[in-house]
């Protein structure tokens, strides 16, 4: 396990890319100055002992030393002890609607931007529970197994896009059916679902049963829902410029809305609560306290308890190489011209 004490020095690698381009433009320049000064068979005459290669191996080098000083600036820590510790917590499973109605923008910037805000926010507030995350549209996808490392689950949330799944649709039916297998610690007594939704629902046939069969095996289902009841159209985009909007087979665009009446059934029938997502701090709020109000099960994780400090590798690495560039020359090395590596033969 890796750890990062100050990731914000990370922003000073941008400045590497920029030196590269930098340096390329003046390689650039430097030959056209050199075609208009003189023929490059005069020129190899006059400098014999001039090498582009070893310019550029010097770059490298310089470029290499200055990264791996960044990198030890940012302090990268790594775990060396695994140990097993005791925790009280509610099993958590997001289940987060990725169908193209989710990019509808009646809330700003997007339902499916909005939906991952809001799962981001109460991964936040929590503090031992385990969590899980599935993606449905057409078909539900397993998308992070129930954990504990919420480093992972906001990276997995941040990853949830409409073009993952080639089936399109909504089909909450099936994203209850595998969250029902999600649960795998047989003494915990508190399951949570939340449903991040616009409600819309194009699966077959009613979610009653698979609502009652989740909640025959302890699992309380809330309903969090995105959008609005006006509604809005559907944007297609492409490099983030719209190209046009979504339309029906009759060439009408379609106008998507919240269906607020099929979340709040479902979690009615689910022993929950409906959410209304417009506010992600109202909505962060509500879900805290009911989280707040349930009994929390004891269970066994492992996690690392001591980490050490590996900057000083990157350090003596990075001053080491930026110490061989000073003395790398520019021009050629006789042992080399011997040798002939480069073909770096003299001009006769």
């Amino acid at each position: 396990m890796i750890q990062i004490d100050e990731k914000t020095y990370f922003y000073l690698l941008f400045i590497i890319p920029v030196m590269v381009v930098i340096f390329v433009l003046l390689l650039i320049w430097k030959k056209r100055a050199q075609k208009k000064f003189a023929d490059i068979h005069l020129l190899k005459r006059l400098t014999p002992t001039k090498s582009t290669f070893k310019s550029i191996l010097k770059f490298c080098v310089f470029i290499l030393g200055l990264t791996l000083l960044i990198v030890g600036l940012a302090n990268p820590k790594i775990g060396t002890k695994l140990e097993t510790v005791k925790r009280e917590g509610v099993d958590i499973v997001f289940a987060v609607d990725v169908s193209k109605s989710m990019l509808a923008e009646d809330i700003a910037p997007s339902r499916l931007a909005k939906a991952k805000r809001i799962v981001s926010e109460i991964i936040a507030q929590l503090g031992s529970d385990r969590i899980g995350i599935i993606a449905y549209a057409g078909q539900a996808y397993p998308q992070l197994p129930i954990t504990t490392d919420y480093g992972a689950a906001k990276m997995f949330l941040q990853g949830l896009n409409t073009n993952m799944l080639s089936s399109q649709g909504t089909a909450i039916n099936q994203a209850l059916d595998l969250a029902s297998t999600y649960y795998d610690d047989d003494e915990q007594t508190n399951r949570v679902l939340f449903i991040i939704s616009d409600g819309e629902d194009h699966s077959e046939g009613s979610t009653e049963g698979a609502v009652e069969k989740a909640v025959d095996q302890g699992i309380k289902i809330f309903t969090i829902g995105v959008g609005t009841e006006k509604g809005a159209p559907i944007p297609i985009k492409r490099n983030g410029v719209l190209q046009s909007l979504k339309k029906d087979l009759q060439g009408e665009v379609v106008i998507t809305k919240l269906n607020k009446s099929v979340l709040e059934d479902i979690a009615d029938e689910g022993n929950g609560q409906f959410i209304d997502g417009t506010n992600t701090n109202d909505a962060v709020t509500i879900i805290k306290e009911e989280l707040n109000k349930m009994d929390k099960t004891e269970f066994e994780a492992k996690q690392f308890s001591e980490y050490k400090d590996q900057f000083q590798w990157f350090i003596g690495a990075g001053l080491l190489f930026l110490f061989i560039d000073i003395f790398l020359l520019d021009r050629k090395t006789k042992w080399l011209q011997k040798l002939n590596l480069f073909n770096e033969k003299e001009v006769e």
